[in-house]
């Protein structure tokens, strides 16, 4: 077996800093570009069947990304992005927070010890989650031989991929994925391998990473 990992294409939450969560919206103009760039780069990939997370983003991105492939597009829940529970929908710009700036910090800075709002998850949660959903897909037996498209969301990604790391406790492998970023894991015997990491279809003018790009302008102030 085969399993692309795949992260959504940005959408206007993105661009305008806010948290998406299990919310959030579709993908923006420069989403579907890059959604359709992936597209064209994995065009000769023989997909077989598609997971994706029932949020709109993620199954938008799917659905451009296997374009007239005639196979079966499945929803799984279980790879739906983090819930920020009340915190959804507020601001993250690093200048114009809306949530408590302590909070979202340890959320990239020290995922497994962030403290999520009411009616949000922790990351241990998410990688239960998804975990339960990469090793049940790994034991389908009819599946053994087939090539799978996950689209999924940031900490998602990381959560099914967590297993795979060298380090485990290393959640985010240094930053956060970036649209349509695409991650390959390869089963052989029940065995799985991560093969590529955060491969991305497009050229530099199209990186966008605005947490990073954040602080790296607070750092220079």
């Amino acid at each position: 077996m085969i399993i692309y990992v795949m992260r959504h294409g940005e959408t206007s939450w993105n661009h305008s800093r806010r948290l998406q969560g299990q919310h959030g919206a579709d993908l923006n103009e420069e989403g579907i570009l890059l959604a359709e760039i992936t597209r064209d780069g994995m065009k000769d990939i023989p997909f077989d069947i598609c997971y994706t997370s029932p949020l709109l983003r993620a199954r938008h991105t799917a659905e451009i990304v296997i374009g007239d492939r005639n196979i079966p597009i499945v929803e799984e829940p279980r790879i739906m992005e983090i819930a920020f529970g009340e915190w959804e929908g507020k601001s993250c710009d690093l200048k114009h927070l809306e949530i408590p700036r302590e909070n979202y910090l340890a959320f990239h800075d020290d995922p497994f010890g962030y403290v999520p709002p009411a009616g949000g998850e922790t990351i241990r949660e998410v990688v239960t989650r998804c975990q339960d959903f990469l090793q049940e897909l790994i034991r389908k037996e009819s599946l053994r031989d087939k090539t799978v498209l996950v689209s999924t969301h940031g900490c998602a990604s990381r959560s099914i991929l967590n297993s795979l790391f060298a380090d485990p406790a290393d959640f985010w492998q240094g930053h956060v994925p970036m649209n349509c970023a695409v991650s390959r894991i390869d089963v052989t015997d029940g065995k799985a391998e991560l093969t590529m990491f955060d491969h991305v279809y497009y050229g530099k003018e199209h990186y966008h990473n605005y947490y990073e790009q954040q602080r790296e302008a607070e750092a220079q102030v």
